[in-house]
């Protein structure tokens, strides 16, 4: 509220205008919010029962249900699903209040909602039919990208065209993290899906190996950070106010948490490549600004928080309320959690284990998901010009959603911890314990099972929330257009000479968004130029030599079954990791990967030596009838069996295109080699069916040769061979 009196007095000579905000799209938003919610738990439940129960159901057998192709579809739709289509709903609703104007444009949001519909559903069928970049958390396919592109434009000139033609002078702190995550967002979005076609449904990135790997996490953490993290602040700074009737704690906190958290939060994505082949100097940059986010990011949630002062009486009857405190706290929580996990000697034993997915789980399924019911219970009755339906229904979902977080999440973490103590154990003469990678994984399958309970209890209060909002709707008459009016800027207008120096830039929506701009560019510019232009920091080693045109098909049909999702490829410098699965990864391995498969979870063992040489080595016969019955080879085995590849005849036709894309890329193939790459293939194929059964007659050996399953097995033995090999003269 303004304060100061010679502004007032101002402010009062001045004519009101009447104008409405558009109730129309918030509520297009929300719905869609509820509706991509649903499904995407729904799926995240199946993908949960999938490892309590992988011989059941449909999902047996069947290529678009499998684990690796469910899984990016699981968190593609609750990230830029359920709390993106969230996350517009809160911007369209709070913004035009904010500002006193209604949206810059009607015809905009129609695009921006309806064109984020098509987004989605785009994703919905690609990724399952196995169509996808394998970048986690940008899966999607080129054309899908620029499609997301041209939509986030929508929606970033929509809200700053509103912004210039405001009533009220003061931009609120809620739009400042609105500004940041829409810039931050973009430039995150543009460089990690750099990426050159193959065709319409495949592309290869424009980096690889390390490279690939620091600007896929500079992404992937700042995804989280700038999309299920900054966005929701906003909303938390508009919502929590108008929920408790109380005004926000500390205005000077807010200028602190906003500018502190978005300058050290872009630094901190090498702090998920600990101990890898990235240059030790920026994972240790990864380190120190993670652990600089504790300070703003709990001065965030103290300032949510003790703005519910005075309103705590309240706390225990409202549901809304409840929603909000314990999103607050769980934000609170995983941000404490993060920069704790970015500490090498407890990344040493997180990483790769079930901790992290206990860990992001705490955020999305209590910060960002209660924060949205929160807002849902909170916006329809307003909308509706009503009341809640069934405050009791309310109460219950809040009930069945904490007690569906806390069996979700301490499982995970019970599991977590096994696994990470588990393969790190030696016996006293010196052996690993747990040699046998199944040994950890069978230990699981109980806190597996408890995890699937937790997310139904969550799926069945998001159930209730669906019926009760569907209730309160019926219950009273949609306010397509709210009235409202309020004096417009005045031309003339003196800025005062004695206030606080942030109260300018607040009035200057476009320097803010210029200097949050820059802000969140210092951190990437420091990490990424010295790592692409300083030859040193990725060494090459000469005996690594390009994948052959069947390795390569292999390759790209071992992204499309998403086999990086249980898989990693990157041997960390442990003596647990080198005795178990061999030499250590170096930089200088990767550098023909387009994009890169180091992985962030180990469901299975690390594959980075699977084709090694020794006594470890599996036959191609191995892999082919473990690929096609995973437990009758290795008994516990969680992996899905993969019998359509045996089934299904390679397709060649994008070879040569694949082949000159490569080369594109700097990948060393000799001049007119994608003439001659087809015969190469078939050759090596009809080494490997050879070798899986010589017993086979010579039309059955050309069969299988064709086959997908020859390609991957192809790919697979390749894994780490190269560095025991002697360099081509």
């Amino acid at each position: 509220m303004n304060t100061n009196p010679s502004i007032t007095k101002g402010v009062e000579a001045q004519a009101l205008e009447r104008f409405s905000y558009d109730n129309v799209l918030v509520r297009n938003f929300a719905i869609a919010s509820i509706i991509w919610g649903f499904a995407g738990m729904l799926v995240g439940l199946i993908v949960a029962l999938q490892f309590v129960l992988p011989d059941y159901f449909l999902w047996d057998g069947i290529s678009w249900l499998s684990f690796g192709r469910l899984r990016p579809l699981h968190t593609n739709a609750v990230i830029f699903a359920f709390v993106g289509n969230g996350i517009f709903m809160g911007v369209y609703y709070s913004l035009q209040r904010l500002v006193k104007a209604r949206m810059y444009s009607d015809l905009l949001g129609k695009i921006h909602f309806w064109g984020w519909q098509a987004i989605i559903v785009a994703a919905l069928i690609s990724l399952p039919l196995g169509i996808t970049s394998s970048k986690e958390y940008a899966e999607l396919e080129w054309p899908i990208d620029i499609a997301i592109t041209l939509i986030w434009v929508v929606f970033g000139l929509n809200m700053i065209m509103t912004l210039v033609k405001r009533r009220e002078r003061h931009i609120y702190v809620a739009i400042w993290f609105y500004l940041a995550t829409w810039v931050t967002v973009a430039v995150l979005h543009i460089v990690n899906n750099l990426e050159i076609p193959v065709n319409m449904l495949k592309s290869y990135s424009l980096f690889a190996g390390v490279q690939d790997a620091l600007v896929q996490w500079w992404y992937g953490h700042n995804a989280v950070a700038f999309f299920l993290t900054t966005p929701y602040l906003g909303l938390m700074y508009y919502f929590v106010p108008k929920a408790a009737n109380r005004p926000v704690y500390s205005y000077r906190l807010s200028i602190i948490h906003f500018w502190a958290l978005i300058f050290i939060y872009i630094w901190a994505g090498p702090h998920h490549l600990l101990y890898t082949a990235l240059p030790d100097w920026a994972q240790s940059l990864g380190t120190v600004f993670s652990i600089m986010l504790i300070a703003p990011s709990w001065g965030g949630m103290l300032n949510g928080l003790l703005t519910l002062r005075g309103a705590w009486d309240r706390v225990r009857t409202d549901p809304v309320l409840k929603f909000l405190v314990v999103a607050v706290t769980a934000y609170g929580m995983s941000t404490f959690e993060g920069p704790m996990l970015s500490i090498k000697s407890v990344n040493a034993i997180s990483h790769y284990t079930d901790w992290t997915i206990a860990h992001v789980h705490v955020g999305t399924l209590g910060w960002n998901g209660f924060l949205t019911f929160g807002i849902l219970y909170w916006l329809f009755p307003k909308m509706w010009n009503t009341k809640i339906f069934s405050l009791k229904m309310a109460n219950v979902h809040f009930w069945l959603g904490t007690l569906g977080i806390i069996l979700y999440t301490i499982p995970m973490y019970w599991a977590g911890f096994t696994q990470g103590l588990m393969w790190k154990e030696f016996d006293a003469d010196g052996m690993l314990v747990y040699k046998n990678f199944l040994e950890t994984v069978t230990q699981l399958i109980p806190m597996y099972a408890l995890r699937a309970l937790g997310g139904t209890l969550y799926l069945a209060g998001v159930i209730l929330m669906i019926w009760n909002l569907i209730k309160t709707a019926g219950s009273g008459t949609f306010q397509r257009e709210e009235a409202a009016e309020a004096p417009a800027l005045r031309a003339n207008y003196q800025e005062p000479t004695n206030e606080y120096w942030h109260r300018r830039i607040e009035r200057k929506p476009l320097m803010m968004l210029a200097a949050a701009t820059v802000m969140i560019l210092i951190g990437g510019v420091v990490e990424m130029v010295p790592t692409f232009m300083i030859k040193s920091n990725v060494p090459t080693i000469a005996s690594v030599q390009p994948y052959t045109p069947l390795e390569l098909e292999g390759r790209d049909l071992y992204v499309r079954e998403g086999c990086y999702n249980c898989h990693s490829q990157m041997i960390r410098p442990f003596r647990s990791e080198t005795e178990r699965y061999g030499e250590y990864s170096k930089a200088g391995e990767f550098v023909y990967d387009h994009p890169f498969q180091w992985g962030s979870k180990r469901t299975g063992p690390d594959l980075a030596r699977e084709g090694a040489p020794g006594k470890l080595k599996k036959s191609d016969a191995w892999h082919y009838n473990h690929l096609i019955a995973p437990r009758e080879v290795s008994s516990g085995s969680l992996m899905p069996s993969y019998g359509w590849l045996a089934d299904d005849k390679l397709d060649v036709s994008a070879l040569q295109d694949k082949i000159e894309v490569m080369q594109t890329l700097g990948v060393p193939y000799p001049e007119g080699y994608a003439d001659k790459a087809l015969a190469d293939l078939q050759a090596q194929a009809q080494v490997i069916a050879a070798s899986i059964d010589p017993t086979l007659s010579q039309a059955d050996m050309q069969t299988l040769s064709e086959t997908e399953i020859v390609a991957m097995i192809a790919y697979l033995q390749r894994l780490g061979a190269d560095i025991f090999a002697k360099p081509t003269p």
